[in-house]
């Protein structure tokens, strides 16, 4: 098994996304990138302490690449909005791809700078290319949040499900059975 790393704005919704991927064995919400010893969803949300929501993603190469994971991680997110998605601001919501090691770096620059050429967006692509630092889990609470609380929270029914709707017909082909 091999791990990655994406941030694109709230982990809730990187989550659902990227549990739904075969070959993903598992998926966990997080904070990268900063320098506390022992962050808190409290703490990470000032927006002063250098770390980002993420996803830590455990997964088979064998059935997903890690090249296909960025794929899916470029389609489910906004690229090009610097520390915000949506209406979530700060720093903490950035898009960041944070490799593991020299060759998810290098995987990670070829595919910046093939969605750069494709011209997918009209804007340009703010995503940072970090290395993996102090990783460490959210709160049980944030674990398989849209799952355990869907649509009774109103962020979930306005912002995720359909997030979800899009990426079941876009990304039909890598979906789970």
């Amino acid at each position: 098994m091999e791990h990655a790393t994406f941030g694109t704005g709230c982990f809730w919704c990187s989550e659902a996304v990227f549990d739904l991927v075969n070959g993903v064995i598992k998926v966990e919400s997080g904070y990268a990138g900063g320098e506390l010893p022992a962050p808190t969803y409290e703490s990470i949300c000032t927006g002063t302490t250098g770390y980002a929501e993420v996803v830590q993603i455990e997964f088979d190469p064998k059935i997903i690449t890690y090249k296909k994971l960025l794929s899916i991680f470029w389609g489910s997110h906004d690229p090009t909005t610097l520390n915000r998605q949506g209406n979530d601001i700060g720093t903490q919501y950035r898009s960041v791809i944070f490799y593991h090691n020299e060759l998810q770096k290098i995987i990670a620059e070829e595919s910046l700078k093939e969605i750069t050429e494709s011209n997918l967006f009209d804007k340009q692509i703010v995503t940072e290319i970090s290395p993996l630092i102090n990783y460490f889990p959210a709160e049980n609470y944030h674990q398989k949040y849209y799952e355990n609380v869907g649509n009774r929270n109103p962020y979930c029914s306005f912002v995720i499900t359909p997030k979800l709707n899009k990426f079941r017909k876009q990304y039909e082909a890598f979906i789970k059975k």
